[in-house]
């Protein structure tokens, strides 16, 4: 599988940098017809979905980082797509909105990049999973919001997950089991340490929770735990870590 591709937006010379340290988007000169339109890395979980899902097909892109929790957030992101919400692919003059819908573009844009099972069976699993996680988990969403930075016992002090969020918890972990046990180790798709073997927008979808995981110290099963471990252990995730670890924190919600 190749991780490498992808590419950081190119911004016309001087670079002008807001108060959290991220390139201004007005100066942005597209290298490619292909731009992500993202939030922070530190925080925008749905950004990180499709980002990991392009850097998977090899493909070079731009990508526009919108800072978030800001009075004119909204208003940037408006420029990009009326429904007002990150992320955004942008491909030629195609504008996609929702991290599924991208991922699901992507997947049938570059099919060499495996990034759906190869066996319908397990397909449909994997689409039933990704659309659990777009749609549900919403305590474990709302309590354990992703931010990498939290990963000190500091840091996670006064963070008690609710009998509902635990439940998400619970669920999530049960998925990860459930398809590393029926698909994971199958070889039609390259076999590997992920939900059907090879990396595909399954994973791409479940990323942020095993960052919410591992920053809020979650217990998990062993399963699991390898789960988030190979999760981690990606190039394009420790790039997405490295790049979140230089971000300005941005105030509470």
């Amino acid at each position: 599988m190749n991780m490498g591709g992808g590419r950081s937006l190119v911004y016309k010379v001087p670079a002008q940098f807001g108060k959290y340290g991220e390139p201004i988007v007005s100066d942005l000169t597209p290298n490619s017809d292909l731009v992500l339109v993202i939030g922070n890395k530190n925080y925008s979980s749905w950004s990180l979905r499709p980002w990991l899902a392009l850097k998977a097909t090899g493909q070079p892109f731009d990508e526009a980082l919108i800072v978030l929790r800001r009075p004119e957030t909204k208003a940037e992101i408006l420029l990009h797509s009326p429904a007002g919400k990150l992320p955004i692919l942008k491909h030629g003059d195609l504008t996609i909105w929702e991290s599924l819908a991208i991922c699901d573009y992507i997947a049938e844009t570059w099919p060499d990049a495996r990034l759906l099972p190869a066996d319908a069976r397990a397909r449909a699993v994997a689409r039933s999973v990704m659309s659990e996680m777009h749609a549900g988990f919403v305590a474990l969403r709302r309590e354990l919001p992703m931010d990498i930075h939290k990963l000190s016992p500091a840091a996670q002090q006064g963070v008690t997950p609710s009998d509902e969020a635990r439940l998400d918890i619970a669920r999530v972990q049960q998925i990860w089991q459930d398809c590393r046990g029926r698909f994971g180790a199958g070889k039609d798709n390259g076999g590997g340490e992920f939900l059907f073997g090879g990396f595909t927008i399954a994973d791409a979808m479940y990323a942020p929770v095993a960052t919410r995981l591992r920053s809020y110290g979650v217990a998990m099963d062993p399963v699991s735990e390898a789960y988030v471990n190979a999760i981690y252990a990606l190039p394009a995730m420790q790039e997405w870590c490295a790049a979140a670890a230089r971000e300005a924190p941005l105030p509470e919600n």
